[in-house]
């Protein structure tokens, strides 16, 4: 295990920013986190957020920096671009983008894309997350990231043969903090993965997704008339969107997935999936997106060392 400087590592999404100070053997030095995420830093600058995480670190200016997520985006830092699939995950860096005008040298990673007509769909900072999850599980044929837009990827060893979004977190939020269904929720909180309303909202949703948007009203129904508390009706409502999610995905039971998730949301998915019979294979979401960065660095200065050595 390597204590030595190397790498810093950067996933910095919409709401959030994580830095890791790494080793080349993607060893963890330190960590920065705050909620300085892509809406937060418009005013005082991508670079000047960065800098000061990096001073207080007191790491050098010698030190490169990778970058998945938002901050590549076209409202973000400087735009990153999207490859599309079906693409090799483990050469995604081939396409990354240098960051002009700074005196470090700092890349972005590009995102991936499904240019279809009918159905088209985008991720930023998720491929960086499978590249690291595909270097854990190579032989993985489908992956459940959840998160506020969940993403569902299908896998030919390294090649990404497609995917599918769904905004089950976003939904979540907004259903249970916007709309009527704030009076029988109390609003945003924590769910209990083993509590039965969950199961039971899962397996409803996942069994008959077409009922969705009713299932969504008889929360407030069963309220008034039954007098169901908050911390039960959240967790119907949010089985009822995991499960919702699941039939979108084409879950039949009796398969294995691999669950990208950390913390609360894997608590969740992993009793949401096992409760539909899905033989579930964990990788921490955390470790996954600092192996994808470290391997994106590695990949990209050795191919950048052979271009300028020819």
């Amino acid at each position: 295990m390597s204590t030595t400087p190397a790498i810093i590592a950067v996933d910095w999404g919409t709401s959030s920013f994580r830095l890791w100070l790494m080793s080349n053997d993607g060893t963890v030095l330190s960590e920065h986190r705050s909620d300085e995420g892509m809406n937060e830093v418009a005013e005082r600058g991508f670079e000047t957020v960065l800098e000061s995480h990096l001073s207080a670190l007191s790491i050098p200016e010698t030190l490169p920096v990778v970058i998945c997520g938002m901050a590549g985006s076209r409202q973000g830092w400087v735009e990153a671009g999207y490859i599309d699939t079906p693409a090799d995950v483990t050469t995604i860096s081939r396409h990354a983008t240098i960051v002009p005008d700074v005196a470090r040298q700092i890349i972005i990673i590009p995102g991936l894309a499904v240019r279809s007509m009918s159905e088209p769909d985008v991720m930023r900072g998720e491929e960086t997350q499978l590249l690291g999850a595909h270097l854990e599980m190579p032989g993985g044929e489908r992956y459940c990231m959840p998160g506020t837009h969940s993403k569902w990827v299908s896998m030919d060893g390294a090649m990404v043969t497609g995917f599918e979004t769904f905004m089950t977190g976003e939904l979540f939020a907004t259903i249970s903090a916007r709309t009527i269904l704030v009076h029988s929720t109390g609003g945003e909180g924590p769910v209990d993965a083993n509590d039965p309303a969950f199961l039971t909202g899962v397996r409803d949703g996942w069994t008959r997704p077409e009922k969705t948007t009713h299932h969504l009203f008889s929360i407030r129904a069963a309220q008034l008339l039954h007098d169901r508390g908050p911390d039960e009706n959240r967790a119907r409502l949010s089985g009822l969107l995991i499960g919702a999610e699941f039939a979108g995905a084409g879950i039949k039971g009796e398969e294995q997935i691999a669950l990208v998730a950390s913390g609360a949301l894997h608590r969740l998915y992993q009793a949401a999936l096992s409760e539909c019979g899905v033989q579930v294979r964990d990788i921490d979401a955390d470790v996954a997106v600092r192996s994808g960065l470290v391997e994106a660095w590695h990949r990209f200065s050795n191919r950048s060392g052979d271009l300028k050595r020819a």
